[in-house]
């Protein structure tokens, strides 16, 4: 039996509250409900679809609950989206409120299908589905470059430039508190320190070796802001989350992070999403074995951020 839509208006109360606390609070659900619901296309904003957690709701909104909607289809990646495309790799811009690839079947709209069905669009046959490798992700809410692979020659030679951690990745971050030189963090980095959620071996030291993926991320600060830094983070390692776990234990939380920061004392510092950016993008093309290095300044929303803490508060 379909399950009816439901219909709430946001109060003053919630006014400037992240969407996933307002679905939560307005419905009577669970975070991680209200969460699936949002990703999954079932919530809109004033009869627009919402899938970013983060965004911000004003008073009076109008917001609707769909469990029977259907999930929706991602539109046509714009020819502004690609970086560059050969034979061999295509590198794309990644906009926030996009996973790079299906968290489950019921997922679509993700970066991996939209950049398949534009090159099947510009293809002279349409016939075969266009093949696409997968060989780095960027998080849901993150921005910034993202190189898929083409060719089996390819997946081959950036997989193992990823694996040997000689690919060019420079990230930009706001966090919380102030920063004033450079600093590296290395750990190992397991998969469920203890609440369910990533985390150092580091952290919460255990008896024996240390378990968990080594990892290492380079920080150096590049702008005071009031309550906060902007930085620039180069990766050694890639593990997943990995900026989010460093900067987080080091008592420096990503503005806009809903995840690491529970049991932290943070103020909230407004934010339309998690305020991390991939920036710098290099690898040694796997055809003609030039090095390419890739440039992608920091997008709207978070310059706006920067903006606003820079004008302090």
């Amino acid at each position: 039996m379909r399950s009816p839509a439901r219909t709430c208006v946001v109060p003053e109360g919630l006014a400037g509250a992240m969407l996933d606390q307002a679905v939560r609070t307005l419905f009577g659900l669970s975070w991680g409900r209200a969460r699936a619901l949002i990703d999954r296309g079932k919530v809109r904003v004033d009869d627009e679809l919402a899938t970013v957690h983060t965004t911000p709701v004003r008073a009076g909104a109008s917001l609707v609950l769909d469990p029977a909607a259907r999930a929706p289809r991602g539109a046509a990646l714009g020819r502004e989206a690609i970086v560059h495309l050969d034979a061999h790799v295509v590198v794309v811009r990644k906009p926030a409120g996009v996973s790079t690839v299906p968290f489950d079947e019921r997922e679509h709209g993700t970066l991996d299908e939209l950049v398949r069905a534009h090159l099947a669009s510009t293809a002279s046959s349409r016939r075969e589905r266009p093949n696409l490798g997968v060989v780095h992700r960027l998080d849901r809410e993150t921005t910034g470059l993202v190189v898929f692979t083409r060719t089996w020659l390819a997946k081959k030679s950036l997989s193992a430039q990823f694996r040997d951690h000689s690919v060019t990745r420079r990230y930009f971050a706001i966090v919380h508190g102030i920063l004033t030189r450079p600093a590296t963090y290395r750990s190992h980095i397991m998969e469920d320190r203890g609440d369910g959620l990533r985390g150092s071996w580091e952290a919460r030291p255990r008896k024996g070796p240390p378990a968990g993926q080594h990892a290492v991320t380079h920080v150096e600060p590049v702008e005071p802001l009031a309550g906060a830094t902007l930085v620039a983070c180069r990766l050694e390692t890639g593990r997943t989350h990995q900026i989010r776990v460093h900067l987080s234990e080091a008592g420096h939380p990503l503005v806009g992070e809903r995840v690491y920061v529970r049991g932290r004392a943070v103020r909230e510092i407004p934010a339309p999403r998690l305020m991390l950016h991939a920036t710098t993008l290099g690898f040694v093309h796997p055809k003609t074995e030039e090095a390419m290095i890739f440039e992608e300044p920091i997008p709207r929303d978070m310059r706006e951020v920067i903006a606003a803490l820079a004008r302090g508060p």
